[in-house]
């Protein structure tokens, strides 16, 4: 039976108090148990006594209990926050707790494999909870999502901008307000199981909690994996996962449609992929979101990318660039025409990279136009257009329509087909420069992967520049630090001649709170710039392979990958796990 209705049979509530308490909660939010203390219908005393019976579970008045200093240390403020848990007592494994939602399985569980503790639940109502969170524990983080119409930014100069927020939805109504405004209602017709679930509030504040953690660890993607028995969540940080908490699968549908809502995508589809966005603001950090499911053997996978606007350095010189590397770099970038590709695995940088490009050469004076699937980051001044591959503007039609727009700069997200090749490289034979991306892990081997999509050598040879190859390296936590010895074995086994470092310390990371344990916090960019001179022309030409390439470009001074990895290493910026784990030792 509901709070309500038990309070109502008891006499304690009139039907027209309980009326108006309904009203307070859907005008106000809050638990109804909060708004009929509030109004002063019950007391808090006879609120906890009722929900112990509707829980049958023992409740606990808070203003009677004392909690030491440690074991409020228990429990992180963070948590404590996002569940509206109390520490009250420790016994042996067992950790009491009071909370105002003891059926919220998924906090139980989360506490349980945080703390490594068994968790026994006492119910209290909320407005004691809410007192002691914020007597015990300081203000929590809001999410708020951020719908197009609602944020206007005006940018005051090139590293600054005034973003005007007055408009943005608080907590838990913008899922509502998503639900309303973004979805006809037919599309959700025999889904009233799902949306049941979705009005559990336990998914949304599971959904909302893992997001702003997420943000608040540096984490760029959010990985939810539907399992047999669990679903999985994890978050990548600096390049590497790590496993966050375990769900019970019964929410699975609940959370993967929670998940669609935000993202704007059909919940009544299940059996094919979708793609979603959204923006978010986590405190005082703006956040863009892109959601992609795909269907699995237990369910649909949801993959979310993190972008915090409030960490995007657009700046060669912070990159990680070696000198004579980015010397290069910037001279292949300033030139009147041809073409200069980034390449590297997804997630490796290559956008920021262009992107940082795009800035240095941004002049009132220079029409630059660029062709994004999808725009990761608004750059002031300079046109940029969205594929939209359902409507027919795809790479090569956007290239084609921009040459009729007197560009001096194009930059395209990526040459991935003969065709987009093929155009880029006219537009960059007709007297403009090209920026754009390819997958290939190094410079020499792009050249065969642009002839293995059809484009003629002699093109590449003609039109190419420049091409530089990309990687993220962990950097060692500042905190936690420490000088090690390593065998000269390791180092040859890791094609590195001990000799060069003779007398030098190394260095890892042993774990601490700041870096999560991990011994790493942060990332740094390694690169290897091949320039197209004459003697490359030619092997291109010759239809050489990437290998005959590679050496010619070694000779001629290019720091490659593995280098570029081993000189950071040097400096004590990273270990040599890293250096193996990112970079293949020069044959």
């Amino acid at each position: 039976m509901k709070i309500g209705q038990m309070l109502l049979r008891a006499g304690l509530v009139t039907k027209e108090q309980l009326e108006e308490a309904l009203k307070k909660q859907q005008d106000e939010g809050g638990r109804l148990g909060f708004n009929l203390v509030k109004l002063g219908f019950v007391t808090e005393e006879q609120l906890n006594s009722y929900l112990s019976r509707q829980h049958h579970i023992d409740s606990i008045d808070l203003d009677k209990v004392r909690v030491n200093e440690d074991l409020k240390k228990l429990i992180p403020a963070e948590i404590a926050r996002r569940y509206q848990v109390i520490p009250i007592e420790q016994s042996s494994r067992t950790l009491i707790v009071a909370m105002t939602d003891p059926g919220n399985l998924f906090a139980i569980d989360d506490l349980r494999f945080s703390l490594g503790m068994e968790i026994e639940p006492h119910v209290c109502a909320s407005s004691m909870v809410l007192r002691a969170l914020k007597e015990w524990y300081p203000e929590s983080e809001a999410i708020v999502s951020v719908d197009e119409k609602n944020i206007q930014t005006a940018v005051k100069d090139d590293n600054d901008s005034v973003t005007d927020d007055s408009d943005l939805i608080m907590g838990d109504a913008v899922f509502e307000t998503l639900i309303e405004e973004g979805e006809d209602e037919d599309d959700f017709v025999g889904e009233d199981e799902i949306m049941a679930e979705l009005a559990d509030s336990p998914v949304v504040k599971l959904v909302n909690s893992v997001i702003a953690d997420a943000v608040r660890r540096g984490a760029s993607d959010i990985h939810f994996e539907p399992f047999e028995k669990f679903i999985r969540i994890r978050y990548r940080i600096d390049g590497v996962l790590h496993e966050i908490m375990r769900p019970s699968r019964k929410y699975r549908s609940a959370l993967v449609s929670r998940l669609k809502i935000i993202g704007g995508m059909n919940i009544a589809e299940r059996h094919l992929p979708q793609d979603g966005r959204q923006k978010v603001k986590v405190g005082d950090r703006f956040v863009d979101m892109r959601l992609a499911t795909l269907p699995t053997l237990f369910g649909e996978k949801v993959e979310v990318r993190l972008l915090d606007r409030s960490k995007v350095i657009l700046d060669l010189e912070k990159l990680g660039f070696e000198e004579e590397s980015l010397a290069q770099f910037r001279r292949a970038i300033h030139r009147p025409y041809g073409i200069v590709l980034v390449t590297g695995p997804t997630g490796c940088g290559k956008t920021t990279t262009l992107y940082s490009a795009l800035t240095e050469l941004n002049d009132v004076g220079v029409n630059i136009m660029t062709a994004e699937n999808p725009v990761e980051f608004n750059l002031k001044g300079i046109n940029q257009v969205q594929m939209n591959e359902e409507v027919g503007l795809t790479f090569a039609s956007a290239l084609r329509a921009y040459l009729r727009q007197d560009p001096d700069i194009i930059m395209v997200g990526e040459i991935r087909d003969m065709e987009t090749s093929a155009i880029a490289i006219r537009a960059a034979l007709t007297g403009h420069l090209v920026l754009s991306t390819t997958h290939t892990n190094d410079a020499p081997s792009t050249i065969n992967r642009l002839v293995d999509i059809g484009t003629e050598p002699y093109m590449l040879s003609t039109s190419l520049v420049c091409i530089a190859s990309q990687r993220l390296i962990r950097k060692l936590c500042p905190k936690c630090r420490t000088p090690v010895s390593i065998p000269e074995t390791a180092l040859e086994e890791a094609g590195i001649d001990p000799n060069r470092f003779e007398g030098a310390t190394f260095y890892e990371g042993t774990g601490c709170d700041y870096c999560n344990n991990t011994g790493y916090a942060g990332r740094i960019g390694i690169f290897e710039v091949m320039p197209i001179d004459e003697e490359i022309r030619e092997l291109i030409e010759s239809d050489a392979n990437s290998v005959q390439i590679e050496k010619a470009a070694l000779a001629k001074g290019m720091v490659n990958l593995r280098e570029a990895a081993v000189r950071i290493f040097s400096r004590g910026i990273t270990s040599l796990d890293e250096v193996i784990r990112e970079t293949v030792a020069t044959s």
